[in-house]
């Protein structure tokens, strides 16, 4: 059993690090965090590294509670995301796979960011064959009285997350950029396909 925090797209060392586990408690009820992939994530591009960050109501220095934290839509962030992510990845070798169900991914609106990011978690769930259970914790003291287990959060961040053992695969521009690790799960899943659950599987825990 794995506890993390929710977060957009994550980067492929979460799922390196949980893909054996049996259930991975995710943490509801924990303040927001500014500066981490709860509302962010990151893919490559042609120019070098793309952060995709979810505009938030109140900004992202609220201190709302993760299950009370909103998106706001008084810009079209998901279009402009969905640009982002076809025009890095439309040359990799399973974008056109793909690339339908990311677009009816991104039609769907969610009020809170913790509904958005568990949609777009089942979405990769499905797509990587991810074993684990999702559930959420119950309530606001779980984490701390759940004894068994490992506590993950804020492991890795945007400040961090390239010191971390990096699952290594082709991309698409790795001949010009050179190689990217721990990019958002959608990096591996494009360049990889159907293998990608298969790599995760193999690389043990991160």
């Amino acid at each position: 059993m794995l506890l993390a925090e929710l977060q957009y797209f994550p980067p492929i060392i979460f799922f390196k690090a949980s893909y054996k586990e049996t259930y991975i408690y995710l943490d509801q009820y924990e303040p927001y965090l500014k500066m981490s992939f709860r509302n962010r994530c990151l893919i490559a591009g042609a120019n070098g590294i793309i952060s995709l960050s979810i505009p938030l109501e109140k900004g992202r220095d609220q201190r709302a509670r993760m299950n009370e934290v909103r998106i706001s839509y008084l810009e079209d962030w998901q279009s402009r995301h969905l640009k982002s992510i076809k025009s890095a990845y439309n040359r990799s070798p399973f974008f056109d796979h793909y690339k339908d169900d990311m677009q009816s991914l991104f039609t769907k609106k969610f009020e809170l960011l913790m509904d958005w990011n568990l949609h777009c978690l089942s979405w990769v769930k499905e797509k990587i064959a991810w074993p684990a259970e999702i559930r959420l914790t119950e309530f606001q003291q779980q984490a701390s009285v759940s004894g068994a287990g490992e506590d993950i959060r804020n492991l890795v961040l945007p400040k961090n997350y390239a010191q971390h053992i990096p699952l290594q695969y082709r991309q698409v521009f790795e001949e010009k950029r050179g190689f990217f690790p721990n990019l958002s799960i959608l990096d591996l899943l494009f360049n990889t396909g159907k293998e990608a659950g298969n790599l995760l599987k193999n690389s043990g825990n991160g």
